[in-house]
C-alpha cells in the first residue's frame, strides 16, 4: 500500500513514519509538514535518517495530486475536517489520529471543541479505532478515528467492568498522567524545562475536551483529571469506580480482565500495578484492579506509550485489521527497560 503521512513533522506522525518503516505492507511515498517543506526528513528527525535518507517534506496540498491508497493524519484538531472529505472522494482510505471523526453526536464538538463541526455527514460512516473493542466494525473501515492516549487508557481500564455491569456508570473518577509528548511539538509555557522539570500539574479541570469521548465510549458518567509529569514518553492512568455487585474481589476482577483480554494480544493483564515506563516502546497496555471492600470501590489501573498505542501503533493496528492483516504486523510486541 502506498501511503501519505499528513502533519509527519509532529511527534505522532513522525512515529507513523517510524512504525511504518517496519511495516512490510505500508510504504512511505509522501510525508507532508508545511513548515518544514523542502526539509529532508533525515534532518528534522535524525532518528528516521536509515529508514528515510533522503526523502523531503512536501506541502499539505501535494497530497491531493499524489498517487496513495492510505493516508495517516496527524494534525491538529479542526483541521483534518478540511482535508478529509476530499480524500473520501477520491477513495481514499483515512486514519485519523485526530479527534475530529470520533465523536457521533455534531453537538458535541460546538460544545467541547469551541466551534462548528464542517464535514459533519462524514461522522456516522467513521469508525472508532480501539480495535479491543470495535474489532469487527473496523474490517473493511476506510475512514477510521484513532482514539488518542488518555482515551484508550481509560477505556481499555475500565470497559470490561462496565460491560459486566458490576461497577456503577456514574461517580466514575479518572485521574491520568502523561509525558511531555503527548502535548505536540508546539513550545508552550508549561513545557519550558525551568517549569515542567521535577514537576507535575493538573490541566484542563472539569472541562477537558476528551471527556465527552470517554463517557461516549464507556456509556457513563466521569471526572477526568489529566496531569503532565516530567518525562517525554508514558501514561498511567489510575481509575475508581463503585462497585456494583458485593461479590466482586481483586481475585475476581483480576480473572474478568483476563478472561476480556484472552484473545487481545496487546493488553497485559498483570497482578501488579502498572508503571509508567512499562508498556514504553511497545504497543502494549498494562491493566490492573484492585477492589477495596471496606469503601466498596474498585480501582483500575493502565498504563501504556501514549504515542505508540495511544496514537501510531494504534492506527497502524487499526488500519491492519481493516485490511485484513494480522493486528500484529509491524508493531512492537516488548518495551524498552531500563
Amino acid at each position: 500500500m502506498r501511503v501519505g503521512v499528513i502533519g509527519a513533522t509532529g511527534y505522532a506522525g513522525s512515529e507513523v513514519l517510524r512504525l511504518c518503516a517496519s511495516h512490510r505492507d505500508l510504504e512511505i511515498v509522501l510525508a507532508t509538514g508545511e513548515t518544514n517543506a523542502g526539509k529532508r526528513i533525515s534532518e528534522h528527525v535524525p532518528a528516521l535518517a536509515a529508514a528515510y535518507p533522503s526523502m523531503v517534506f512536501a506541502d499539505t496540498n501535494s497530497v491531493f495530486t499524489s498517487d496513495v491508497d492510505v493516508v495517516f493524519v496527524a494534525l491538529p484538531h479542526g483541521q483534518s475536517q478540511k482535508i478529509v472529505p476530499q480524500l473520501v472522494a477520491r477513495n481514499v482510505s483515512v486514519v485519523d489520529l485526530g479527534a475530529d471523526f470520533r465523536l457521533k453526536d455534531v453537538n458535541d464538538y460546538r460544545t467541547w471543541y469551541g466551534e462548528a463541526h464542517s464535514a459533519p455527514e462524514l461522522l456516522a460512516s467513521s469508525v472508532y479505532g480501539l480495535v479491543e473493542r470495535h474489532r469487527k466494525e473496523l474490517v473493511g473501515a476506510t475512514l477510521i478515528a484513532v482514539p488518542g492516549c488518555y482515551q484508550t487508557a481509560s477505556v481499555l481500564a475500565l470497559g470490561p467492568f462496565l460491560d459486566a455491569e458490576v461497577i456503577e456508570r456514574r461517580g466514575i473518577v479518572v485521574n491520568a498522567l502523561s509525558g511531555t509528548s503527548g502535548a505536540g511539538r508546539a513550545i508552550s509555557e508549561r513545557l519550558h524545562f525551568s517549569r515542567l522539570a521535577g514537576n507535575a500539574e493538573a490541566y484542563g479541570l472539569l472541562s477537558h475536551r476528551h471527556t465527552p469521548e470517554i463517557q461516549q465510549e464507556l456509556d457513563a458518567e466521569l471526572l477526568f483529571t489529566p496531569h503532565l509529569v516530567a518525562t517525554s514518553r508514558g501514561m498511567l492512568v489510575t481509575a475508581y469506580a463503585r462497585v456494583g455487585d458485593a461479590t466482586l474481589t481483586t481475585e475476581s476482577a483480576l480473572d474478568l480482565l483476563r478472561a476480556n483480554y484472552a484473545d487481545d494480544p496487546f493488553v497485559i493483564v498483570i497482578d501488579e500495578p502498572p508503571t509508567l515506563k512499562d508498556p514504553v516502546g511497545s504497543n502494549l497496555c498494562f491493566v490492573s484492579a484492585r477492589v477495596d471492600q471496606r469503601t466498596g470501590w474498585l480501582i483500575v489501573m493502565s498504563s501504556i506509550d501514549n504515542l505508540i498505542k495511544g496514537a501510531a501503533g494504534q492506527a497502524i493496528q487499526a488500519w491492519n485489521v481493516a485490511n485484513g492483516r494480522d493486528e500484529t504486523l509491524g508493531l512492537p510486541m516488548t518495551g524498552v527497560t531500563p
